[in-house]
């Protein structure tokens, strides 16, 4: 029992500067971001201290698969900042028994439909091992303003739009002996583009990187018919 008896004292005074350490709790949720491309959110979070003294942290770094298209600002009261450029600028202090309510996460979901998770790592000014982490989520979904359900054929919309690269059109065609086309025009009518649709295939790709800036048709045409017509905008 001897030998056991150091390492039981070394693993008691261990767990115990561990609790101590860990005297700050995120009372939110995994904070969450769900919507359609082209919008932003600004989701709340709070934090509690529950020791005696007064705790000051500031971001170290950020973990995640954050897309290009999306971008995440940290915010304290009405100051926002970038936290993969200026992490060193979100520092947070807390009171003893202070519940911190100030701290707020604005998410760009961006113009392309994808998911993905971050993690921001805040450490303890005079203590390392005193830290905490607010876990997050996104899922950026396609919008579904550009939908269109005809007996034959349904439309599912361009993505991302605007876009300056490649925008995907996603149909089905419901009647594989109909023929379907979709025709890119300018603004003013010109023809740009003309794809015959695959009744096999579910979605098209239309490489946009050749237009100039501006607003541009895209109109579905089936059996010779113009089922509908819809906007894509194209940037730089």
């Amino acid at each position: 029992m001897k030998p056991f008896l150091p390492f039981l004292i070394t693993l008691l005074l261990f767990c115990q500067s561990w609790a101590a350490a860990r005297q700050v709790r995120v009372l939110s949720e995994k904070v969450e971001f769900i919507g359609k491309v082209n919008t932003k959110q600004r989701k709340s979070l709070i934090l509690q201290n529950d020791s005696d003294q007064v705790k000051e942290y500031f971001l170290k770094f950020t973990q995640g698969n954050i897309g290009s298209s999306q971008s995440m600002k940290v915010c304290l009261d009405n100051n926002c900042y970038n936290p993969i450029k200026e992490p060193h600028r979100i520092k947070i202090k807390l009171n003893p028994g202070e519940i911190f309510t100030d701290l707020y996460i604005e998410f760009d979901l961006g113009i392309i439909a994808t998911r993905g998770t971050f993690d921001l790592h805040f450490f303890n000014t005079e203590n390392s091992r005193d830290s905490f982490i607010i876990e997050g989520v996104y899922n950026v979904e396609a919008s579904n303003e550009d939908s269109f359900v005809h007996k034959d054929f349904e439309l599912g919309g361009v993505y991302p739009n605007p876009t300056n690269r490649v925008a995907q059109l996603d149909y089905k065609i419901k009647n594989p002996s109909v023929s379907a086309r979709v025709v890119v025009t300018s603004f003013i009518g010109n023809p740009i583009y003309d794809f015959r649709l695959d009744p096999v295939q579910y979605s098209l790709e239309i490489n946009v990187t050749d237009l100039n800036p501006g607003v541009y048709f895209y109109t579905i045409i089936v059996d010779n018919k113009n089922l509908v017509t819809k906007k894509l905008f194209v940037n730089k």
